[in-house]
């Protein structure tokens, strides 16, 4: 494309927000057409966020210019509903959704009642499941957080119908996952040297995990018990896996191997990971071992980014015909 990608961003003072500017103030080939916050108009983006100091000179606005080529909805969960219905986006605008409001395939339609029989259609915007219907999509339903690293962590079995037995996991996200409104659980002399588990087996994404889980493996019975923990850090999610398996070793590795080969952001590790390997970029990185029948998964990815922003960008790059990794090599914090 010669002329740059027109991009707006509702929601732009929140944690999603805030990553989707600084991924897209140094994008090469999107030009930042206004960020709406209703609490901040008028406001710098750079008193908000204030590592944008030197960095762009824009103002929030209540504003909603309709001269624009994307549309990221950086809103809490049931906001974007909410938004669409009070806001009508012309349907040229492509739509990017970070909330959960459009994931499931009963909700991806959405219509307004003086929308006679338009319908904004929404894909499940997890390239390493639905790259090629991403390339081809008006709007995208991005994943959660995580969602998407267990998902990363279970899609290459699903693939070859290797998932025969329950999955346990356990997963422990940083303190941005909760959002910027302050809780009792995210309050810093709460959540500090702390850990503490929360919605034991009926977390909120088990249920986009098992479609995805699904579309790869139609027969899947098996249980995903899912145990979700509030970590005391900042940023990252590492989820651990066990199921039984009667591959070898080297036959998971294969079949890891084979499905991210195509993938720049996904990568098997034959070494243990940490999450340091990915905070601040948009990687995910997996590592299995064997231990007995049962075969252990690790999958490790920045909740902010891979799991929200970054991947909302990533699949961006897809809809528009930019390369995938566009505006997103991004540099690790290892120290």
């Amino acid at each position: 494309m010669n002329s740059k990608i027109k991009a707006g961003i509702i929601g732009g003072a929140g944690y999603t927000g805030g990553e989707m500017l600084r991924i897209l103030v140094n994008h090469p080939n999107v030009e930042i057409a206004f960020v709406n916050s209703t609490s901040n108009a008028g406001n710098l983006i750079s008193d908000v966020h204030t590592d944008l100091i030197g960095d762009t000179d824009l103002k929030f606005t209540s504003d909603i210019p309709q001269d624009i080529d994307v549309l990221f909805l950086c809103v809490g969960h049931g906001d974007a509903k909410k938004f669409l219905a009070a806001n009508p986006i012309n349907d040229n605008i492509k739509i990017i959704d970070l909330s959960q409001d459009f994931r499931l395939s009963a909700n991806a339609g959405f219509s307004t009642p003086d929308s006679g029989l338009k319908t904004k259609d929404f894909i499940y915007g997890l390239p390493e499941l639905n790259r090629d219907k991403i390339k081809t999509a008006k709007n995208i339903a991005n994943p959660g957080c995580f969602a998407t690293c267990i998902q990363l962590g279970l899609l290459p079995l699903a693939a070859k119908n290797l998932i025969k037995s329950e999955v346990h996991i356990n997963a422990t996200t940083g303190s941005t996952g909760a959002g910027q409104s302050l809780s009792t659980t995210s309050h810093f002399s709460w959540r500090n040297n702390n850990l503490s588990i929360y919605k034991a087996f009926e977390h909120q994404h088990l249920n986009e995990i098992g479609e995805s889980l699904l579309q790869l493996q139609p027969i899947l019975s098996e249980a995903l018990s899912f145990i979700p923990q509030r970590g005391a850090f900042t940023r990252g999610i590492l989820a651990s896996m066990y199921l039984e398996s009667d591959l070898t070793l080297e036959e998971a590795q294969n079949i890891y191997e084979e499905y991210y080969s195509a993938h720049p952001f996904t990568h098997l590790s034959l070494k243990n990971i940490d999450l340091k390997q990915v905070v601040n970029t948009n990687k995910a990185l997996v590592h299995v071992e064997k231990h007995g029948n049962k075969l252990f998964i690790i999958s490790i990815i920045d909740n902010l980014l891979k799991g929200a922003s970054g991947q909302a960008v990533q699949n961006m790059n897809l809809m528009f015909g930019l390369e995938e990794t566009a505006g997103l090599r991004l540099k690790a914090g290892g120290f």
